[in-house]
């Protein structure tokens, strides 16, 4: 080890403490911020209470995700903090929905959609069915925004009255799929990107590759966004009593709709039939409490939010203390990864732990893998794969439920099960896999005169090195580790499916397909959502209808769970802004700068190349 590459250790090193000190500094400083402010929210008052007559207010903010990112306290921290992006789980919203509906104090429900940011397609079905059983109940649903995005209002067509703001608009732009390709700027730095794959259609290494999408990319992009963009237009033109080509007319001639109604965007939005009324705030108060009384004190409408809603209620949703016959859910939510990870990623071995832990809950008959996943580590899929095939050697049913992206390490580690479901919207398949790394010797020396040079015991050593030239023996080496990856992820799909590899190639070739056309080239079993695969697993365990649903999570730490029921009481009695006393303000500034100060020292780190050895892991 020569002396500069000690030293670039040891700055690293060094480095990396400072960063971990600097990070428990932060999540202390939150933390102790936390518990006063709870405290001060607890001497408040006590659970959330429904009024006698209230309008339960739902208003997603975010992305709508089937598993919240990170524990508790991450998240916490993330929102005190202003950092990340706001997830809204789709389970708290369907819940809310079904309690609603045979609530009599709830006299309507209230989508708030200003602040949704995206959904997948099979959470706004989930959604849609939801609205519809509560709707038939007799429930009115009132959709109001300051403006819709297309998930927002693909929600609020499902409801009774869609209001918009008159500053407001509705902004459909349909599906698509864009990258930046980086082909011609690597060529001018002299970076050399080395790709080894298989499958002509495994388009996430093409901006590498090329500086635009190859033909075989827009062929496969175009047929599943089709798909999705029909169903799209399906439901909305059939939920607002129209026709998908009245829709179509709106998005692609928009411009004249706008001229048409003199740039007043939300005018052309009623023009369209695409809202029932523009009206300004004060209007839509009024018309909420017709429906749900008045608030005289606070001078608005009886109202209540979906967190405390829930609290209200309490019950236990996730199933923690059911008993006889189960049938456990585990969520597989996001990247692939090797190793443990928190919720909202999926850790080979964390995930494979939750499914052991499932097999092993007393009264568990069946599993079902709920999967909303782009995929990851081959090695990681693996290792869940296997879990799941040892799970069904132990006699328990296992059924596989995909979510709104179930591809490449997504659909391998459901291969182990009985039955494969899959929404008609669901993005699946993209079987095969790819590994790939940058060189920058030529740039180096183009730009810089650095040139690396020396002597190692074999041709190996060395020989990775992301600074010297790749030794053509070595690619042809990693290239044949990706085709037989490619022959074992043929396989396992040949054997999950009982299908002839030869068959399987020809849809896999890394193609991404949507769930309908999945299930007629016989990649998945059924299509259908959650609750569908759910009631499967259960029928092959011949549960018959006496079964209960338990959600296995992992279990939360001392410090985790005291925050989640600390802030959830503080939020429902004295609301979060309430809380955040001046008690508590000096902790929270004081939490704010240190994560200023880490951000600048991991820019720092970035800055003398300690990242530089990050690997990329195969989709």
């Amino acid at each position: 080890m020569d002396e500069e590459h000690r030293q670039r250790v040891g700055l690293a090193r060094r480095l990396g403490r400072g960063l971990e000190a600097t990070r428990r500094v932060v999540v202390n400083a939150v933390f102790y911020a936390v518990v006063v402010v709870a405290v001060v929210a607890l001497a408040s008052g006590g659970k959330p209470k429904v009024p006698a007559s209230s309008a339960l207010v739902i208003a997603p903010k975010g992305t709508i995700v089937e598993q919240l990112q990170g524990n508790a306290l991450d998240r916490l921290q993330a929102e005190l903090l202003g950092v990340g992006s706001a997830e809204t789980l789709l389970k708290d919203m369907v819940d809310a929905l079904d309690m609603a509906r045979e609530d009599r104090r709830i006299k309507a429900v209230v989508l708030d959609l200003s602040e949704l940011e995206s959904a997948g397609m099979t959470k706004l079905e989930d959604l849609k069915i939801a609205l519809g059983r509560l709707r038939s109940a007799g429930k009115p649903v009132i959709a109001a925004a300051d403006r819709y995005n297309q998930y927002g209002y693909y929600l609020a067509a499902h409801a009774d009255e869609v209001w918009l703001n008159p500053q407001g608009m509705v902004l459909i732009e349909g599906f698509s799929r864009f990258a930046r390709f980086y082909r011609e700027g690597l060529d001018r730095l002299g970076v050399e990107w080395h790709i080894f794959r298989v499958g002509e259609y495994k388009s996430a290494v093409e901006p590498f590759l090329r500086s635009n999408m190859s033909s075989e990319a827009k062929e496969a992009n175009l047929s599943y966004l089709t798909d999705l963009w029909n169903s799209y237009l399906r439901d909305v033109a059939a939920a607002r009593r129209t026709t998908p080509e009245k829709l179509q007319d709106y998005v692609d001639n928009f411009p004249a709709h706008m001229q048409a109604a003199q740039g007043d965007a939300a005018k052309a939005a009623l023009a369209a039939g695409l809202v029932d009324r523009v009206e300004p705030r004060d209007v839509l108060r009024a018309r909420l409490v017709e429906l749900a009384g008045e608030d005289s004190k606070k001078h608005s409408f009886n109202q209540i939010a979906m967190g405390d809603y829930l609290e209200a209620k309490g019950g236990d949703r996730f199933g923690k203390k059911a008993k006889g016959n189960l049938v456990a859910v585990v969520v597989a939510k996001g990247g692939i990864s090797d190793g443990s990870r928190p919720p909202g990623q999926i850790g080979g071995d964390s995930t494979a732990a939750l499914i052991r832990q499932a097999r092993h809950t007393r009264g568990v008959k069946a599993i079902v893998l709920r999967v909303d996943s782009p995929g990851g580590s081959g090695f990681a899929s693996e290792v869940i794969r296997r879990e799941l095939e040892v799970t069904r050697a132990d006699g328990k049913v296992v059924v596989a439920s995909f979510g709104s992206v179930a591809a490449s390490g997504g659909y391998w580690i459901s291969m182990a099960a009985d039955e494969v479901w899959a929404s008609p919207n669901t993005i699946t398949g993209s079987i095969g896999i790819f590994a790939m790394f940058p060189n920058v010797a030529k740039a180096m020396g183009k730009h810089l005169g650095i040139y690396v040079d020396g002597v190692g015991t074999t041709r190996m050593a060395g020989a990775l090195r992301l600074d010297r030239p790749l030794d053509p023996e070595v690619g042809r080496t990693v290239q044949a580790l990706i085709d037989n990856g490619y022959r074992d992820f043929l396989r396992v799909v040949s054997e999950g499916r009982s299908m002839a590899p030869e068959e399987v190639d020809k849809v896999a070739r890394g193609r991404v397909w949507s769930g309908a056309r999945a299930h007629q080239l016989g990649l998945v079993d059924h299509l259908g959502s959650l609750d569908d695969a759910i009631q499967a697993a259960a029928a092959r365990a011949g549960l018959g209808e006496k079964y209960a649903v338990r959600y296995i999570e992992r279990e939360l730490k001392f410090k985790e769970r005291l925050v989640r029921d600390l802030l959830s009481r503080a939020s429902a009695m004295a609301g979060t802004e309430a809380a955040t006393s001046a008690a508590a303000s000096p902790l929270l500034a004081l939490a704010r700068v240190m994560a200023r100060d880490e951000a600048e020292l991991q820019a720092l780190a970035a800055r003398h190349g300690v990242l530089a050895y990050a690997l990329v892991p195969v989709e």
